[in-house]
């Protein structure tokens, strides 16, 4: 649990006014076809791409972090990526997590994945282990929801073909911090880290 001491904080790939104003389309469109009140919805203007959770910190850890993303920044150039699809954690069953995919051509999502995985473990995170599967959360269902009402979300993403929505060019690399009120979760960036691309790796 954190403390008034530390800061929770993340590591993402934010998104453009664009993208915000599409998924906000997409939002209004499963609202519109989900049951009322059972999902509990992302602000779009909030939406990002999460790449690695670090939790609660204490401050003078930030220091080793913004070192190593700092070099994961310099050798990662920006690329573009899609965005698009609709998907489902665990399963469109029994659906907790309703989101909009996104992928490139040439793995560079992956490839920055795990190497911010990798730096971060150098400075005693605990690497991610689950596979990555790259998206940006819409919403989630509440945990007190009927399964018969988990299956009707399933089908409506189901038939529910959004296409692709846009594309992205990822610039910069974010460290978050993330402050939990009641109104809903805060999001505060710590530093930005340009892609850059201009070392390689050794």
């Amino acid at each position: 649990m954190a403390n008034s001491e530390t800061l929770r904080v993340f590591v993402a790939l934010p998104l453009s006014a664009l993208a915000h104003r599409r998924l906000e389309g997409v939002e209004r469109k499963l609202q519109r076809a989900c049951p009322a009140g059972v999902i509990k919805w992302v602000a779009p203007s909030k939406i990002h791409l999460t790449l690695f959770f670090l939790g609660d910190v204490m401050p003078a850890r930030l220091i080793p972090i913004r070192e190593a993303l700092a070099v994961v920044a310099r050798n990662i150039p920006p690329f573009i990526v899609t965005v698009g699809g609709l998907g489902v954690f665990p399963n469109p069953r029994s659906p907790s997590v309703l989101w909009v995919g996104m992928r490139d051509s040439a793995g560079q999502l992956t490839l920055l994945h795990q190497v911010v995985n990798e730096a971060l473990a150098h400075v005693g995170f605990e690497p991610e282990r689950r596979p990555f599967t790259p998206h940006l959360t819409l919403g989630r269902v509440r945990r007190n929801t009927a399964s018969q009402t988990k299956s009707q979300i399933g089908e409506v993403l189901r038939g529910l073909n959004i296409g692709q929505l846009t594309t992205e060019e990822l610039t910069e690399l974010v460290l978050f911090r993330s402050e939990l009120r009641r109104s809903g979760a805060v999001y505060t960036r710590l530093a930005t880290f340009e892609l850059t691309g201009e070392s390689t790796f050794s």
